[in-house]
């Protein structure tokens, strides 16, 4: 899966590689967790009968939108396998997918008792890159519309499956207008959804810092060896309920 990823590039660049009509100013975000807005790049019609590509904020956690409310759990995945047929993911790989722009992703690797050791995953020739995405529109009732995504995953490549099972599918940017484009056949997506080449990334081991939302500057991608928590004092135990009148105040 990914849970964590990163965008530091500068905004103009961003908007050089990624080709869009907008100019947004976004800072450098280095732990991008799941419910946080994220930046994606869809297509859309210009009105001339031609189409553009346009930036968008949205949610990260996907809203299907025939949802009668919010789902419980957050859909920040979806799999590359699967995502044709699950209810939850079929209409937006039909009608609304997009290009997530990145630097780099975080991923954990289980160290026997010890803490797991994160991992910041990157092009070896440290270019941003796009992630596969589909989005949908949510509009709740007597609520305002609300517009959210999730990153298409597939099996991990050779050089990360010693990290982790499952990798974000990292589109070729020579297939981005494909994966885009409305006329596209579902034989052609499904074929994009594939492992990264086996010598695109690097992982590189980093401190458990990252597993902190609050933590969020550069020294987070600096090369560190997890650490153990410090112990937490025991909680004290809880005393039980006073069901006398007198013990409300």
């Amino acid at each position: 899966m990914c849970g964590r990823f990163s965008i530091t590039t500068p905004p103009e660049a961003m908007r050089s590689l990624f080709g869009y009509v907008d100019e947004p100013a976004f800072p450098p975000r280095y732990n991008i967790a799941p419910s946080q807005p994220v930046p994606i790049v869809i297509r859309e019609q210009d009105g001339q009968g031609g189409s553009r590509r346009r930036f968008l904020l949205v949610r990260w956690g996907l809203v299907p939108s025939w949802a009668k409310e919010m789902p419980q759990s957050i859909l920040i995945n979806a799999r590359a396998e699967t995502i044709a047929e699950k209810p939850s993911f079929r209409g937006a790989f039909r009608h609304h997918r997009a290009l997530m722009p990145a630097d780099g992703f975080y991923e954990w690797k289980s160290q026997g008792a010890g803490p797991k050791q994160p991992f910041f995953i990157r092009r070896r020739d440290r270019k941003p890159f796009a992630m596969a995405a589909v989005w949908d529109i949510w509009m709740p009732a007597g609520g305002s519309e609300l517009d959210s995504c999730a990153i298409v995953t597939t099996e991990a490549n050779e050089t990360l499956k010693a990290v982790h099972h499952r990798m974000p599918v990292i589109l070729d940017e020579k297939d981005w207008d494909l994966w885009l484009d409305p006329g596209a056949t579902e034989k052609e997506l499904l074929a994009l959804l594939r492992p990264a080449p086996d010598n695109l990334m690097e992982a590189i081991p980093v401190s458990t810092r990252i597993n902190r939302v609050a933590n969020d500057d550069p020294s987070l991608q600096e090369r560190a060896l997890a650490e153990a928590e410090p112990e937490r004092a025991p909680r004290p135990k809880k005393r039980a309920e006073d069901t006398r009148q007198m013990g409300l105040f």
